[in-house]
């Protein structure tokens, strides 16, 4: 695992390679919202470069999946190494925030997200979709991703919309909520700079 230095810029680095998925995936935390996403499901890269650019990050990511059987390999795997990526790129944990929370409205929709980097994992997703497809995306494959996330980051993730009507709204929303979420959690205190943000003495 990788530590940066204080004030430093803080990556990530993954790749992951299973008989499902090829993945090349480079993170960099304090970025300036720039991407190159490509996972072969085009809905799915644009609520990656959104989250990508709503949380201030930079993005690579690559992955070659087996598309052909269904989309959910892909979407899952992403989350993973996604997750593993952040994991990465803040390191043993001090002088971060470690929780973060945004509420996005979206036109008619309003979404919820709140994160806590905890070294636990647990995820909630109520993403109030309706239909089976939004875009070439199959809907319920977005609390997969979620739960890849969380599973990969070590971390507590929920994300809830509270109301709206349009599905492709309510799962932009969760994306760009869940990304502002993000990237409180990631912040520097600089007051705790020295500090875990925990009382156990571990993260």
């Amino acid at each position: 695992m990788s530590e940066a230095p204080a004030g430093g810029v803080r990556m990530g680095a993954v790749d992951r390679n299973t008989t499902e998925t090829q993945i090349r995936l480079r993170l960099t935390v304090d970025g300036q919202g720039t991407y190159r996403v490509s996972t072969g499901i085009r809905f799915f890269d644009h609520m990656l470069e959104l989250f990508t650019r709503h949380g201030g990050f930079d993005l690579e990511l690559s992955c070659q999946g087996d598309l052909d059987v269904d989309q959910h390999h892909t979407v899952e795997d992403v989350g993973i190494a996604l997750g593993e990526a952040f994991a990465e790129a803040v390191g043993d944990k001090k002088g971060i925030l470690r929780a973060g929370y945004f509420v996005m409205a979206m036109d008619e929709t309003l979404a919820v997200a709140a994160v806590d980097l905890s070294g636990r994992v647990a995820y909630v997703v109520d993403d109030q979709v309706t239909v089976a497809m939004v875009g070439d995306l199959q809907t319920e494959l977005v609390t997969d991703f979620f739960d890849g996330f969380a599973r990969g980051a070590k971390a507590n993730v929920h994300v809830k919309v509270m109301y709206g009507r349009s599905n492709h709204h309510k799962i932009e929303a969760s994306f760009k909520a869940f990304a502002r979420a993000m990237r409180g959690a990631c912040s520097r205190d600089e007051r705790m700079r020295e500090l875990l943000p925990s009382t156990k003495g571990l993260l």
